[in-house]
């Protein structure tokens, strides 16, 4: 459980930062997202970035248990999938980040409910 505090007291203001950051500026978080998807040495480094972080988490903290542990879980190996993708098909990723841009709906929602998870992860672990 200690390890699931600490690992929730990074990723909720992490997440929180984040997604904060994109619900009041969409539309300079979409274009930074477009600029970076246009250098494919950035999109490189950041995939081998998420990779490790994933990696991290997974191997630390690798709990299916249910209660609020398993999103630390979930998050990791997404992280770790998505810096898979971004390493060996960058150019789907480029496809994606283009859809987003075309409907910020796209990218909005499902960071309002993000963000919700990192304020749930930051009472959990500095409420704990």
């Amino acid at each position: 459980m200690e390890n699931s505090i600490v690992i929730a007291k990074f990723m909720g203001p992490y997440i929180v930062l984040i997604g904060l950051g994109l619900l009041f500026n969409t539309k300079v978080y979409m274009n930074v997202m477009d600029d970076c998807f246009k250098n494919a040495a950035l999109v490189y480094v950041m995939g081998l970035l998420t990779f490790v972080a994933g990696l991290a988490i997974v191997i630390f903290h690798n709990i299916w248990v249910r209660d609020w542990r398993v999103l630390i879980t979930l998050f990791g190996w997404i992280a770790l999938i998505k810096g898979v993708w971004l390493v060996v098909l960058p150019d789907t990723a480029v496809k994606i980040t283009k859809r987003f841009k075309k409907d910020i709906k796209l990218a909005v929602i499902p960071w309002v409910i993000i963000t919700g998870i990192g304020v749930f992860l930051i009472f959990k672990g500095f409420g704990a």
